[in-house]
């Protein structure tokens, strides 16, 4: 019994914080267009931006990141109904977020354009899955991260 709640903690780990589902997929449309922007014209101020706010979604204990308060905002003005979900996952997601849009920006930096828009490429993909399909690739992500290195203990 034990075993069988660590592995479903483990395919989408368990927090006790939660998030609204509404707002969190909001968000994913503005990274969509954050980065489709990028993608368009690369700038690295905005990696540089979407890295800021990743970071204060993924590290901090602020309620908000600026496009989280921006799609709070949204979701009361539509008044979805909020739809609390674990929010673990989501700060796994954040994280690789950040980690995407990190590169993102070094690679505009250093006029290295095509590597960068592919990055971006697959934050949109990822975005995308979130805002478009429900569909939480942290939490598939996350899965075959640390699945294998549980096997391993």
């Amino acid at each position: 019994m034990k075993k069988e709640r660590i592995m479903r903690d483990i395919i989408c780990p368990v927090s006790t914080q939660k998030a609204n589902e509404n707002v969190v997929r909001i968000t994913a449309f503005w990274v969509i267009m954050l980065t489709g922007l990028f993608i368009l014209e690369p700038n690295p101020y905005i990696p540089a931006y979407l890295a800021i706010d990743f970071y204060i979604r993924a590290f901090t204990k602020l309620t908000y990141s600026p496009l989280s308060w921006l799609s709070a905002g949204i979701a009361r003005w539509l008044k979805l109904e909020p739809h609390w979900i674990d929010k673990a996952p989501k700060i796994f997601a954040a994280r690789v977020g950040l980690l995407f849009s990190v590169l993102m920006g070094a690679m505009a930096l250093f006029g290295l354009t095509v590597p960068a828009v592919v990055i971006g490429s697959v934050l949109v993909l990822f975005a995308f899955l979130e805002c478009g399909l429900n569909f939480c690739a942290g939490c598939w992500v996350y899965t075959y991260v640390v699945i294998p290195l549980y096997r391993d203990k």
